[in-house]
């Protein structure tokens, strides 16, 4: 019976404790984080993601943009055009070969000991003329594209001593 009354105590004391304490609540309030939903700092989100857009595309074009020069890279590089690039190298070091020769007479016709004194050679739309003037011994050479733009150069004759 003792311990019956004991357990009696005990839970009458738990259930005045519970019921005089005091309850502190307030209401629940819900608010979305993302500022798309909420509308808090709705123009700062829609400024990031402009941002972020913007960032991306300029991506995307410096990306094609890179693997573009990369293929055309690529294309120069074939064994192919290699060999183009160094026959077109070789003709056009032929060319000018000759045409200094003529200017400064290292090519001159042994028959008639003779040497020209002009001389003129068009090379892709492009007008190479010389002129020698024996008299103050100077080489003018125009060189005129084919848009039309002039080149000059006036090199003297006798002044190259190695």
């Amino acid at each position: 019976m003792k311990t019956s009354l004991n357990i009696m105590v005990l839970v009458v004391t738990f259930i005045l404790t519970l019921l005089t304490t005091t309850i502190l609540a307030s209401d629940l309030v819900h608010e979305f984080k993302n500022p798309a939903f909420s509308g808090n700092g709705y123009s700062q989100h829609v400024l990031s993601v402009d941002q972020l857009q913007s960032q991306r595309k300029k991506d995307n074009e410096a990306e094609a943009k890179s693997a573009k020069a990369a293929a055309e890279r690529a294309e120069k590089n074939t064994v192919i055009n290699k060999f183009i690039a160094n026959v077109e190298s070789r003709i056009y070091a032929n060319l000018s070969k000759q045409l200094v020769d003529n200017m400064f007479g290292t090519s001159c016709d042994s028959s008639t000991t003779t040497c020209p004194t002009s001389g003129t050679s068009n090379i892709e739309g492009a007008t190479i003329y010389w002129v020698k003037d024996t008299t103050t011994e100077i080489i003018t050479l125009t060189i005129t594209d084919e848009n039309g733009n002039v080149t000059s150069m006036s090199v003297p004759i006798g002044d190259f001593v190695f």
